[in-house]
C-alpha cells in the first residue's frame, strides 16, 4: 500500500518523504513544483513523483486507485502570511478550494486516513502563552483562516464519512536534514534562520530586525522553533495511530520553549564566527510578541517529544544545507 504525499517536494514534505521511505513505506508524491523544487532532484528509494495539481479531482482519484493509496499526508499549500494579506484569492483557492477537491477525491477513492499540515496561525494573537489546542481560534490573516477552514472540513468529513484525520499545528519549522542534502528553498525566503544565515554569509542584504521594544526578555519577538526532522517523525507517529484506528488527532507541534530573534542572531554569529549584519526596523503589523506551543497533547497522544530542536542544532543543520553538506 502507498501513502500519497502532496507537496512532497517542499521543505517539510521532502523531509517526511525521506523519513517515510527510510521506514519502508511506499510514497507517491503529488506536487506542482510551484514552490521552486526541481523535478530532477533525486528521490529516495520507494518514492515516485507525479507533477500535478491537488485540485484535479479526476487525476487524484485515478492516482489513488492506480497506486493503491491507503493514506494521505497533505503538505501542499501557500505559506506566506504577508502574501496572503495581499493576495487572499490565491490562498482561498489553493489552501481551501483545491484542498477541498483533494479531500473529496480521496473520499471517493475510499481512503480513510488523512493528515493535514496545519499551523499555529489558526490561533491569531494568543491570549495566553504557551498556547494549548483549546485556545481560541481567531486567525488574523488569510493564511491562518484558510488553514482553520480546512480543519473544519476535516471534522465534518470525519463526522459524516468516518474519515480518520489529524491536524498537526506547526509552530516555526526550522533546521534541515543533518546530512545537508535537504533544506529550505523558498523564494522569497521569509523564515528567520535561513535569512539570518544568508545575511551572515553575505548572500543577502543585512537582516531586517522588526522591532526591539516588545515585552520580552530582550525586546525582540519570541518564537517556538521545531526541527523539520522532528516534524517528520511526528507525522509518522500520527499516521501509525490513524491506521491503528484513532479517529481524530489535533495537536500542536512545538517544543514549549521560546527563543527570541536576538538569541537566534547571537547563536548564528557564534556558529559562523562572525557577527550577523542587521538593521533595526519598525514592528510589522500583526506580529505577536510571543508564540510558543503547549506541546503536552502531542506528548500525551503521540508520545512525541522533539529531539533535534535545540537552537544550535537548528542553526548548524540549516547552515550545512546552505553550504551543500559542509559546515
Amino acid at each position: 500500500m502507498t501513502t500519497l504525499v502532496t507537496g512532497g517536494m517542499g521543505f517539510v514534505g521532502s523531509h517526511f518523504v525521506r523519513a517515510a521511505c527510510a521506514a519502508g513505506m511506499h510514497v507517491l508524491i503529488l506536487d506542482d513544483l510551484s514552490g521552486g523544487a526541481s523535478p530532477s532532484l533525486p528521490l529516495p528509494s520507494g518514492a515516485t513523483l507525479v507533477v500535478g495539481d491537488i485540485g484535479d479531482r479526476s487525476r487524484v482519484q485515478t492516482l489513488c486507485r492506480e497506486f493503491h493509496v491507503e493514506s494521505v499526508v497533505h503538505f501542499a499549500g501557500k505559506i506566506q502570511v504577508g502574501e496572503s494579506v495581499k493576495r487572499p484569492e490565491l490562498y482561498f483557492d489553493v489552501n481551501l478550494m483545491r484542498s477541498l477537491h483533494l479531500l473529496e477525491a480521496v473520499r471517493q477513492a475510499g481512503i480513510s486516513n488523512f493528515i493535514f499540515s496545519s499551523t499555529a496561525a489558526v490561533y491569531g494573537v494568543p491570549e495566553h502563552v504557551p498556547i494549548p489546542e483549546s485556545a481560541p481560534k481567531d486567525p488574523v490573516n488569510p493564511y491562518g483562516a484558510t488553514k482553520l477552514a480546512f480543519e473544519h472540513a476535516l471534522q465534518a468529513y470525519g463526522d459524516a464519512h468516518g474519515l480518520r484525520w489529524a491536524a498537526l499545528r506547526y509552530f516555526n519549522a526550522a533546521g534541515a536534514h543533518p546530512d545537508g542534502t535537504l533544506g529550505e528553498n523558498h523564494e522569497p525566503e521569509t523564515h528567520l534562520i535561513p535569512l539570518v544565515l544568508d545575511a551572515g554569509l553575505g548572500r543577502r542584504p543585512p537582516l531586517q530586525l522588526f522591532g526591539e521594544d516588545y515585552a520580552t526578555p530582550d525586546g525582540t519577538c519570541v518564537r517556538d522553533y521545531i526541527h523539520v526532522c522532528d516534524l517528520a517523525d511526528a507525522h509518522l507517529v500520527a499516521l501509525a495511530q490513524l491506521k491503528a484506528g484513532r479517529a481524530r488527532i489535533v495537536a500542536n507541534l512545538g517544543t514549549g520553549h521560546g527563543i527570541t530573534v536576538r538569541q537566534v542572531l547571537d547563536a548564528a554569529a557564534e556558529v559562523l564566527g562572525r557577527p550577523i549584519p542587521h538593521q533595526i526596523a519598525s514592528r510589522r503589523a500583526g506580529d505577536p510578541a510571543a508564540l510558543v506551543a503547549d506541546p503536552s497533547r502531542a506528548r500525551e497522544l503521540l508520545g512525541f517529544v522533539a529531539q533535534r530542536s535545540d537552537l544550535r542544532t537548528l542553526i548548524e543543520d540549516a547552515l550545512r544545507s546552505r553550504r551543500g553538506g559542509l559546515v
